[in-house]
C-alpha cells in the first residue's frame, strides 16, 4: 500500500492562460520578464505571495516550469515560487534531474531564500537568475532563513553560474506593492521579531 503525499502542485488555472511554452525566451531579461510577471499577476489575483519563478531550457529558452508563490493559499511553507517551478518543470520532463536533457536555468524574481537555495543544486539547473535581493524582501518583512555568506561562490564551485540584478527594479516593485496592499508578510512564530526595514 501507498501513501500519496502532497507533493504535487496544482497552480491556479490564470497561470497557464499566463505563460507561453511555445515562445522562445533568449536572454537573461526576457526571461527574468516572464518570473516578474507572474510575481505581479500572483498577488493581483490574490492567489499567494509576490514571488515569481521559472525553469527555462538553456538551448532553446523555452519555459519548462512556471512557479508562483503559494505558501498562504496550500498551507505549504514549501511552496515557495521556485520550488512549485522546480516540481511542474521536473513533472514535465519527467525527471527529478532538471538537467537530464541538456543545461536548464533557474529564474526567479528574488533572491532564494535558505531553502530555495539549498534545492538549487539538486534540482539539476546549470544556472540561477535573480532579480530583487535578499535585502529587499527582508526590507519589507520576510524572513530569508540563514545563508552562507559565499553562497554565490559555492553555487559557481558546482558548476551553476550566477546572474544578479536582472530587473532588479521592476522585482523590487512588486515587493513594494504587495508591501503598500497590507497583504500578509508570513514568516513562521520562530522568525527574528527584527526586520530589515531601508
Amino acid at each position: 500500500m501507498t501513501t500519496k503525499l502532497g507533493f504535487e502542485v496544482e497552480l491556479p488555472d490564470w497561470v497557464h492562460g499566463a505563460v507561453d511554452f511555445s515562445q522562445s525566451y533568449p536572454t537573461d531579461e526576457s526571461k527574468m520578464a516572464v518570473a516578474v510577471s507572474l510575481a505581479r499577476t500572483n498577488i493581483e489575483r490574490h492567489t499567494g505571495g509576490p514571488f515569481g519563478a521559472a525553469v527555462f531550457d538553456l538551448e532553446t529558452g523555452r519555459l519548462l516550469g512556471p512557479g508562483i508563490n503559494l505558501v498562504v493559499p496550500t498551507n505549504n511553507p514549501t511552496a515557495h515560487a521556485e520550488m512549485v517551478a522546480i516540481s511542474v518543470a521536473a513533472n514535465r520532463i519527467q525527471s527529478y534531474d532538471l538537467g537530464v536533457n541538456g543545461p536548464v536555468a533557474l529564474v526567479t524574481s528574488v533572491e532564494p531564500c535558505a531553502m530555495c537555495l539549498g534545492a538549487t543544486p539538486w534540482s539539476g539547473v546549470s544556472r540561477i537568475v535573480i532579480g530583487a535581493t535578499d535585502y529587499d524582501a527582508r526590507s519589507i518583512g520576510f524572513d530569508e532563513g540563514d545563508k552562507p555568506s559565499e553562497w554565490k561562490l559555492l553555487l559557481e564551485g558546482r558548476g551553476i553560474s550566477v546572474a544578479c540584478d536582472i530587473l532588479r527594479d521592476d522585482s523590487v516593485a512588486v515587493l513594494q506593492d504587495y508591501q503598500l496592499s497590507n497583504k500578509e508578510i508570513y514568516n513562521s512564530k520562530q522568525s527574528p521579531e527584527e526586520t530589515f526595514r531601508a
